[in-house]
């Protein structure tokens, strides 16, 4: 597949609705003076159905019927789906899933979105949302999540989960970004006065994220899983660990091993997997 063009915009959390429609119908009209276009593909976190946003809690929209609202200047069919089955299709049609034929697909971001793949098709669960991974509870009275409910996985093992308690644990704002504390767990050595503070932090979501992989491996038993999200750019720190874990959990035996595999397409997988079949 080729990449011809790609464009990039911050969406205006006042007037978020507006803000998508508008991006999309102005590149959408002026890639169709450019190229002949089939059909247009949109990847959006949260549950979907084949018309509208159901409820995305990260971006707060609810019953969305955005395919309604762009049919209004966008000739041309238009499919939506969930952003990590999006990303799970690209990776296992062109990406690090490949040569596996049985998968399951997490992005660790803001959130966490999954996606089985299964004889190299996506689960289809029919109109429900289902593979919502980061909202299935890990927690019992756990942490409050935007969902609703108490104790969700991505409420303990997201990347976002990770980057703010390492910040409020060191007194870091938001402007530390997420390079400066990949090399802040890269370069923790015992000689650091926040040592103790660091590694606890790092371990405790390296166990939180290996439960609720184990649970998915227990429930779908897939020959690999692929990670995607930002946790790809902190695999050098976290991706050992997380194996480790995985291994001395011994979910399935010691005769199994633990295959995972990180996503290599990065963020064009979600744009790729909105017009794969």
């Amino acid at each position: 597949m080729e990449k011809l063009e790609k464009r990039l915009t911050s969406t205006e959390k006042q007037n978020i609705k507006k803000s998508i429609e508008n991006f999309i119908i102005e590149n959408v009209n002026k890639f169709k003076a450019k190229y002949s276009i089939a059909s247009v593909g949109i990847a959006i976190p949260g549950s979907v159905d084949e018309v509208k946003v159901i409820k995305t809690v990260n971006l707060e929209l609810e019953n969305y019927e955005i395919v309604e609202k762009l049919n209004k200047e966008i000739n041309l069919p238009i499919k939506i789906r969930n952003d990590a089955k999006c990303a799970a299709l690209a990776e296992n049609q062109y990406g690090c899933l490949k040569k596996y034929t049985r998968s399951a697909f997490l992005t660790l971001g803001t959130g966490i979105g999954g996606a089985i793949i299964i004889d190299n098709k996506l689960l289809n669960t029919g109109f429900l949302p289902g593979c919502e991974f980061g909202h299935m509870i890990i927690q019992k009275n756990g942490l409050q999540c935007k969902c609703g409910r108490m104790g969700c996985f991505e409420k303990y093992a997201s990347m976002k989960a990770l980057k703010n308690n390492l910040r409020n644990a060191l007194g870091y704002d938001e402007k530390k970004r997420g390079q400066e504390l990949f090399d802040i767990i890269r370069n923790n050595t015992k000689e650091n006065d926040n040592y103790d503070v660091i590694e606890n932090i790092v371990q405790d979501f390296i166990e939180n994220l290996a439960i609720g992989i184990s649970n998915i491996i227990l429930i779908f038993e897939p020959e690999v899983i692929g990670i995607g999200g930002s946790f790809v750019y902190f695999e050098e720190v976290l991706l050992p660990r997380l194996k480790a874990e995985l291994l001395k959990m011994n979910i399935l035996g010691e005769y199994r091993d633990i295959k995972i595999e990180t996503a290599i397409l990065g963020n064009d997988a979600g744009i790729i997997g909105a017009v794969c079949e």
